[in-house]
């Protein structure tokens, strides 16, 4: 069975769109939604520095954009995804790409709802300078309650032995001079706040109220939630989790392991991939990954769709 996972903010990097706008559908695309956001992503994606395209409510809806365009590259017909794809997900943002690439939401729809909620992190982000750090090695028995112990949330449960801490600047310096135990470093992170955090709880109302106007499909293919690493079959159960996630930590580690259980052999990460592929090389042993950086990567990537079994081609084995 194949996943595609969709990477969540700070993986964008200056000009990473530029090589993509050479394939057919590509820059029209951004363009339809370029209008239907009121932010010009082709610009973004190719021409901004790296401090434009950190701003939350930039980056946020040039992820999405990155991941939907990168994701129908892969398949010569659009209707192959729902058929040769077993399962979505995505990593914080990236959870909005995978709802609209299961069916939950119509393209334009979900650009709309990341736009919203950009802005919505990027005012909460500005009440109070914070931000986000990886720590790199250490146990997480250890290392969270150390965490709690400086005030910090561990906002990322990543797996493979990767957690991202969240809180105040002052916080994070005490965590830079005091590391848990095992800790080898301490990286900041290109984010501008403490994402999933109860620092963002007025960007979740903010949310909430812009989902009340949309009309969630279920999802035509298993969609994991980032939530608790479940797999949610009602489009409404999904949107209420894309709302509430914005203020809770990403638990990618359990997602991870609903990998293992459904099957998964292969895992595929949409553009700009990388990030989502390292974990998964240290966590899922066995599992064929490609990122799709470039697009240098997309034959190879044909190439392992194509020999991976399809959900179907399983169920008739079974």
């Amino acid at each position: 069975m194949l996943v595609l996972v969709a990477p969540g903010q700070g993986a964008q990097t200056p000009g990473f769109l530029t090589e993509w706008l050479d394939f057919p559908g590509v820059r029209g695309a951004l363009e339809a939604w370029s209008d239907a956001v009121g932010l010009d992503l082709i610009r973004y994606g190719t021409e901004a520095d790296a401090e434009e395209i950190r701003d939350t409510a930039v980056a946020q809806p040039l992820l999405v954009a990155a991941g939907l365009a990168s994701a129908y590259l892969l398949f010569e017909d659009p209707a192959e995804l729902s058929r040769k794809v077993g399962a979505v997900a995505g990593h914080s943002v990236g959870e909005i790409t995978a709802a609209s690439l299961a069916g939950v939401l119509p393209h334009e729809e979900a650009l709309r709802l990341v736009r919203t909620r950009g802005l919505a992190m990027a005012e909460a982000a500005a009440v109070t300078e914070t931000g986000m750090a990886a720590l790199l090695g250490g146990d997480p028995e250890v290392t969270i309650p150390h965490l709690t112990k400086l005030g910090l949330t561990p906002a990322n449960i990543n797996g493979a032995g990767q957690i991202v801490a969240a809180g105040t600047k002052e916080q994070l310096a005490a965590l830079e001079a005091d590391k848990p135990e095992g800790v080898r470093k301490v990286v900041a992170l290109k984010v501008a706040g403490a994402f999933h955090t109860h620092h963002m709880a007025p960007a979740v109302d903010t949310l909430a109220k812009a989902a009340e106007a949309l009309s969630p499909g279920d999802p035509k293919l298993t969609y994991v939630s980032n939530a608790d690493g479940r797999a949610v079959a009602a489009g409404g159960e999904v949107l209420d989790r894309l709302v509430g996630q914005v203020a809770n930590p990403v638990r990618w580690d359990l997602c991870m392991e609903t990998f293992k259980e459904l099957g998964v052999t292969a895992l595929i990460e949409l553009c700009p991939g990388g990030t989502l592929t390292g974990l998964a090389k240290r966590a899922l042993p066995g599992v064929k990954t490609l990122a799709l950086k470039s697009p240098a990567d997309l034959d190879a990537a044909r190439e392992l769709i194509a020999e991976t079994p399809t959900p179907a081609a399983d169920a008739a084995g079974a």
